[in-house]
Formats: structure tokens, sequence, C-alpha cells
């Protein structure tokens, strides 16, 4: 009977040990995994028996993968920070903050993506060029554009204000018992929101965060609007000189598809290991 309970005991307290949030074991590989593979392997059959074209358009592609990257991650990050900054505009109590940010997110979101990025590229250098006219300074003046620049700018303007309404949603999330027992020991209210409140709320907006930086990865082919070779583009620039169309976007959209593959499974294992329960 004793050692009955012995060779029990054992699997009842794994099984225990599952139970508790954050001892979960995360060494068993997710298996949409497969269906990145499965997508990058594809990509490769076709590249090596058929290298003419889809090697050539690989070669060709490569460095709009390269813009498409740099976009999408350094977009992201400064999106964060002006979403952050937004959120925590939205639910200040100075009306004036206040004001601002909710004019902002909702004029931003009115517009399309697409007419943001034209207006920025085409638009905004008159509007600068003719201020400094006015003002007499020659930097303005002389002002040309940077597509990259701009197009960077464009995606943190316009996805700044999605993300400031989910950073809005998970602050106001958290109970609001939290930030007052973080003021009755003694904090101010900046110091309460950075050591107590956003810690928590990162983690409840994790999932949708995710989400907006696959929709920013997509979306970056719209910067093919304004003259900047990124994966778009130079397939389209591919497809005009070899007349190929169904080999050329087959070969880009299993590119993106890679990528956003990949994308969702660091999202999912990033929110696997911060998963906590209520």
């Amino acid at each position: 009977m004793l050692s009955r309970r012995k060779s029990v005991a054992p699997e009842a307290n794994q099984t225990e040990l599952r139970s508790i949030p954050g001892a979960e074991t995360y060494s068993r590989l997710d298996p949409w995994w497969w269906l990145v593979v499965l997508v990058a392997g594809l990509i490769a059959i076709l590249c090596i028996f058929q290298p003419d074209p889809y090697w050539r358009i690989v070669l060709f592609v490569r460095d709009g993968i390269r813009i498409t990257v740099i976009i999408t991650v350094v977009s992201f990050i400064l999106m964060l920070f002006v979403g952050m900054l937004g959120g925590l505009g939205r639910i200040s109590k100075n009306k004036a903050l206040n004001l601002i940010t909710t004019l902002y997110v909702e004029l931003v979101r009115g517009v399309p993506l697409l007419v943001q990025l034209i207006w920025w590229y085409f638009a905004a250098p008159v509007v600068i060029q003719q201020i400094g006219t006015w003002t007499g300074i020659p930097f303005l003046e002389n002002y040309r554009p940077n597509a990259l620049v701009l197009a960077i700018f464009g995606f943190v303007f316009c996805y700044g204000a999605y993300m400031s309404e989910i950073f809005r949603a998970g602050i106001q999330s958290i109970p609001k018992g939290q930030m007052e027992a973080a003021r009755s020991l003694g904090m101010s209210y900046f110091q309460a929101m950075r050591h107590v409140v956003l810690p928590q709320a990162v983690r409840v907006i994790l999932p949708p965060v995710g989400n907006e930086f696959i929709s920013l990865l997509k979306d970056s082919s719209l910067v093919s609007a304004v003259a900047l070779a990124d994966l778009t583009r130079r397939g389209r620039e591919f497809m005009s000189a070899n007349f190929n169309p169904i080999e050329t976007w087959t070969m880009i959209a299993l590119i993106y598809l890679v990528m956003t593959l990949f994308s969702a499974r660091i999202v999912n294992y990033i929110e696997r290991r911060t998963k906590f329960e209520r």
C-alpha cells in the first residue's frame, strides 16, 4: 500500500505543478511551426527545380525584402512609444492633453493608410517648402523628401493611433485597486504607472500588439505607391521586365506568407511565455 502511494505521488505532483500559472512546460514545439517549414520548403523546392524564374525572382527582390523588414521593425518600435504616450493621454485627467490625443486618434483612424502615405510623400514636402519660403529658412525651402523616412513616419503616425487605443484598453483593464495600493505606498502617479500598472497592462495587450505587428508587415507593401523599392515594388519591376505575372506574384506571395507565419509564431511564443491566469 505504501509503495503504491509512492508510485502515484510523482504523477500527482506533476499534475498539480502544471496547474500553477507560470509553471507550464514550453519545451513542446508549437505544431504550427510545421506550416512555416512547409511554406519555406515550397519556396526552396521551386528555386531548386525551377531556378528560372523563381531563383532569379528571389535574387532580384532580396533588397526589397531588406527594405520591408527595416520599415516594419523600425515603425513597430516607434509606434509602441507613440501608442503608450497616446494611451496615457487618452486616460489623462488633463482636459487639454486628453482632447489632443482623442482628436489625434479620431482623425487618423478616419483616413485610409494609403492616402496618408501618399499625402506625407507628395503633399507634406510642398507644405514644408512653402513654410521655408515664408520664413526664409533655406533648409526648409530646399527640403527634398526621403521616401524611407517618410514611409516610416507615415506608418508610425497612422498605427500610433490604433496602438493608443490598445494601450488605453490595456491600462483600463487593470483594476483601480492596483493604482490605489501603489499610491498608498507613497508612489507618485507616474511611479505607480511605471512600476505597477504598465507592466501588467503590457502582458494584457500582447495579443493585439502582436496582431498589429503582423498587419504592419503586410501593410508595408503600400509603400510601393510612394516610389520605395520594397518587396512588392521589386516584384512589380521584375514582372514588367519579364512578363511572367503568375510566377512573380506566386513567389512574392510565398515570401510574404513565410514572413507573416514566422512572425505569428514568435508572437505566439512570447504570449505563452508571459501568459498569466487571473
